[in-house]
């Protein structure tokens, strides 16, 4: 087997479930490349897939999927609570096994290039693949939304790293990144107080002040008549999922308002799982491979 990454393609649709479906057959439609996980959100307009396979194979089944979302998505009529400047947003490749991170910016810059030729997009670079300091968080180069895009890339320091000077009249622009693996983690809160939401984020958030290892916006789930704080963990080790719950536990209290719910887009590690679960159990000396029954069948059958 070739070098084998991870792919987390985000498309700007959560709510054709038709569309969600048709870039789903498009990532198994590749021989080689196994599509782990998908979901949408409504309330986020968003999809987020996430992919496994080695190089080549894993670029056909992304520009397959694009060919779909240039052709399905139009974000003149996209209107959703997550921020977004492309029909295929963002989409970050995670080195996995003995691949390098290096092996990794290298797949970003062979898709941007094939998301360029192919689509007529403008691509810039992000995180680890980053062409200058400034675009290593997506948060910045996304700032100002699609509606913006005309207007920044018109400043000479948004030169894009592949493609036409100018946004794609429906697609957007695109962020191809290298990254370690992440994991998202959203706060549902037991109100419709958004600004309550928006004040935990920014107090949560490294960017404000927070935590270094956390992302976090605030958003509300009107089909629900919740808000929630949405947020990317960067470092499971320096911030694991149960510190970050409780401080907004924390912090939600003071608003006299309640943590309903959490959720997991995407995947996650079994050690982000297994840390949470001896917090809350206060499991003295917890050894996941030695005490969780399904890791020790797996090392029976190595074995």
């Amino acid at each position: 087997m070739g070098d084998l990454f991870e792919a987390v393609p985000n498309f700007s649709e959560g709510r054709d479930q038709e569309v969600v479906e048709a870039l789903a057959q498009e990532a198994r439609s590749v021989a080689g490349v196994v599509l782990l996980d998908y979901s949408a959100d409504v309330d986020h307009h968003r999809s987020v897939f996430t992919l496994m396979g080695t190089g080549p194979q894993l670029i056909e089944a992304l520009i397959k999927m694009t060919t779909v979302a240039v052709e399905k998505i139009d974000l003149t009529q996209h209107q959703g609570e997550h921020p977004r400047m492309g029909a295929l947003d963002v989409c970050p490749f995670i080195p996995l096994g003995q691949t390098t991170m290096d092996q990794a910016c290298r797949m970003a810059e062979a898709l941007a290039e094939r998301l360029a030729a192919d689509f007529d997009l403008p691509v810039m670079l992000y995180g680890e693949a980053a062409s200058q300091p400034s675009r290593r968080r997506v948060a910045d180069i996304r700032r100002g939304g699609f509606e913006g895009l005309a207007d920044k890339l018109a400043d000479p320091a948004w030169q894009v790293d592949y493609g036409p000077q100018a946004p794609h009249p429906s697609a957007g622009m695109t962020a191809v990144g290298a990254r370690p693996a992440m994991v998202a983690f959203n706060v549902n809160l037991a109100t419709d107080r958004l600004e309550v939401a928006k004040a935990i984020a920014k107090k949560v958030r490294g960017s404000s002040g927070g935590f270094p290892a956390c992302q976090a916006l605030g958003m509300a789930l009107t089909d629900r008549d919740l808000v929630q704080v949405s947020m990317n963990i960067l470092d499971l080790d320096s911030l694991p999922l149960y510190r970050i719950l409780e401080t907004v536990r924390m912090e939600a209290a003071r608003y006299g308002v309640a943590v309903l719910e959490t959720e997991l887009i995407g995947l996650a590690p079994a050690q982000a799982l297994y840390s949470s679960a001896a917090y809350y159990l206060q499991l003295a000396d917890f050894d996941p491979k030695a005490q969780v029954l399904e890791e020790k069948l797996r090392q029976a059958k190595a074995d």
